[in-house]
């Protein structure tokens, strides 16, 4: 099997589903609460690497925080300050036809292309872990002391900067709009299997 890679790409914040375009706020509320996302970079060798991050979203920035350490991540960003940045959220499997295949999932999803950055200063990584901290833990820490980050120093911050960005969602029909009261198959021309005897039989 091959692909046919003749034609041009699309623009990277140019999206195919205009049905399915998330707007710029819909975007921005996602982006400040969605879990996780992973970031894609690019090695020396040529080869992509996407790693998961917990991140916070702020000023139209991505905010993420890696082990101060020799690793794939740390070694592509010195590469290559170009890469790519998704998070997603899914919702509820559905049947919108009578045929197998007419089967969905409704979902939110973002998608941007950036460039990365070292995050160097000292008060600007522990904001960042004040409001990772918020974002993730009660508001009470478990009762233990806010702003205690004795190992600051033993971690990187980066920040991604977007330079496009996209947004998609696959939103959840009503149930009187799924299968089996409504039939929305995308093959209305398929033909079924005919039924075996021993299975007229069982039923």
């Amino acid at each position: 099997m091959t692909t046919d890679v003749s034609s041009p790409m699309p623009p990277r914040a140019q999206l195919n589903r205009a049905d399915k375009v998330m707007g710029a706020d819909e975007i921005d509320a996602f982006l400040s609460t969605a879990f996780c996302g992973r970031t894609a970079t690019i090695g020396a060798d040529g080869f992509p690497y996407v790693v998961p991050n917990l991140f916070v979203w702020r000023d139209s920035t991505v905010f993420l925080h890696t082990a101060r350490r020799a690793g794939h991540f740390a070694a592509n960003v010195r590469h290559s300050d170009r890469v790519s940045f998704e998070t997603d959220e899914a919702g509820e499997v559905f049947p919108y036809g009578d045929i197998e295949c007419d089967t969905s999932v409704s979902y939110r999803s973002v998608v941007l292309f950036g460039r990365i950055r070292v995050i160097d200063r000292e008060d600007e990584a522990a904001d960042f872990f004040r409001r990772f901290m918020a974002k993730y833990a009660p508001a009470d820490s478990w009762g233990r002391e806010k702003g205690s980050f004795p190992r600051i120093n033993a971690t990187i911050v980066y920040a991604i900067t977007p330079e496009a960005i996209t947004g998609k969602h696959g939103v959840l029909p009503a149930i009187s709009e799924q299968w089996p009261q409504k039939n929305k198959t995308l093959s209305p021309d398929w033909k079924r299997k005919k039924q075996s005897a021993s299975n007229v039989a069982k039923t």
